[in-house]
């Protein structure tokens, strides 16, 4: 079974908002073997709207509509969709007053245009919204299925798994899918792929997708087979020949980001944490901070972005400074053991501190150090280590790359494995 998402909003056509609705209708629909074969993204234009409906539904046998079911005049779907079903809008009572009764629990009532947020579409299942006033609905007939879901990611992921999944999983399949996710650090892309292609190629049952962030790259391996069991076998299976070849590059087989995988080695080992960060300019902290329960094991990071801070703050030696620079290995160093005295005093020992110092840009390159050029200290109770990466250019570029090479030497140094991948 094929499928289409069509996400509705002239919002979304801007470099102001993403649709990330269609992200996760992607996934939970392959859980159920439905393969979405495109996506689109269609403005608040009646006649375009309503073209794009009809076009899908003589594609595929599941189009899924989100957003454009709010109380406004250009909120468009209902509209486009009837139109191109060639059926009515019918008016509900009981919708119209679910929403009066809504309105009434925040002491308010409800504008005239809410009404239409009661239409259906003749023959359609209504959807039950418990976090917003637009119901989805579902339309069933010979032609396949159309889904009218709410924008709002926080109204449609409840009512999709609440009233949509259980409705394909009663319907029968030949086949059952399952997804095995691995993610790796210190390898780029390209890389990544010239070594595990032959091992994914020659496995024909198995659809292979590799995804690429900087400094992070997803692999996930979805198997076909008549059951689900089955289908895992021949994921994992694939997934560990996969893992042999890029061995300790893989940081995690459970589908989470580096900063989790480093919280639980740093709460494992009993390590301290804390950080000095020029270049990154506290977007390490902020990615670590991001992990539930950091405080715990990171006491918190310096971002000594000029070298007198870095004297003053962090007690870097200014002869280090004046004789190599602040983006050098001496500097690096420094700032690294300071940060480690940083975690002791806070938090206690044992401890690790972590650094990062360079040239970011597009200014302050040197012959010696062109623009992405970052050096990282690590220094723990086995000593200091620094590391220069070249990470290319473009200033958000090389700061987001330099944040996940951070933590995946933190990750290294901490497993005892080499610095370097």
């Amino acid at each position: 079974m094929n499928a289409e998402i069509i996400a509705v909003g002239s919002e979304l056509l801007t470099p102001l908002r993403l649709d990330t609705n269609s992200l996760y209708l992607t996934r939970k629909l392959g859980e159920r073997g439905i393969e979405v074969v495109r996506k689109s993204v269609v403005g608040d234009d009646h006649e375009r709207l309503t073209a794009e409906i009809r076009r899908a539904r003589e594609a595929v046998e599941v189009v899924v509509l989100s957003g454009g079911l709010g109380p406004t005049l250009d909120d468009l779907t209902r509209d486009a969709a009837a139109a191109a079903l060639g059926c009515e809008l019918e008016f509900h009572d009981s919708i119209a007053a679910g929403i009066a009764e809504r309105f009434r629990r925040f002491n308010r009532k409800p504008a005239e245009v809410n009404k239409r947020q009661a239409y259906v579409l003749a023959g359609a299942e209504i959807l039950e919204n418990p976090r917003g006033t637009a119901p989805g609905q579902w339309f069933e007939d010979e032609n396949g299925i159309l889904i009218l879901l709410p924008g709002p990611p926080r109204e449609l992921k409840p009512l999709f798994e609440a009233s949509c999944l259980p409705r394909f999983d009663r319907r029968e399949s030949p086949f059952r899918y399952f997804t095995h996710s691995m993610r790796v650090a210190g390898i780029g892309e390209s890389d990544v792929d010239q070594r595990i292609g032959p091992i994914y190629s020659a496995e024909r049952r198995v659809a292979t997708t590799i995804l690429s962030a900087p400094g992070d790259i997803q692999i996930h391996l979805r198997a076909r087979a008549r059951t689900a069991a089955e289908a895992r076998v021949i994921a994992e299976s694939l997934g560990t020949k996969i893992q042999d070849e890029l061995g300790r590059a893989v940081y995690t087989l459970a589908d989470e980001p580096l900063e989790a995988v480093v919280a639980g080695l740093l709460r494992e080992k009993g390590l301290k944490l804390a950080a000095a960060e020029s270049c990154t300019g506290g977007l390490l902290a902020g990615k670590i901070t991001a992990v539930p329960g950091s405080s715990e094991f990171f006491a918190g990071s310096l971002v000594s972005y000029s070298e007198q801070a870095k004297i003053d703050w962090l007690g870097v030696d200014a002869a280090i400074l004046e004789a190599h620079g602040a983006v050098s290995e001496p500097a690096a160093a420094a700032m690294a053991q300071a940060a480690r005295g940083c975690a002791a005093q806070a938090l206690g020992s044992p401890a690790i501190g972590i650094a990062t110092t360079g040239i970011a840009g597009p200014a302050g390159a040197t012959e010696e150090n062109p623009v992405g050029t970052v050096y990282f200290g690590i220094a723990d109770d086995n000593g200091v280590v620094v590391k220069r990466r070249q990470l290319g250019a473009g200033r958000d570029r090389v700061r987001a790359l330099a944040v996940q090479t951070g933590l995946d030497l933190i990750r290294r140094r901490v497993l005892g494995l080499p610095v370097s991948a």
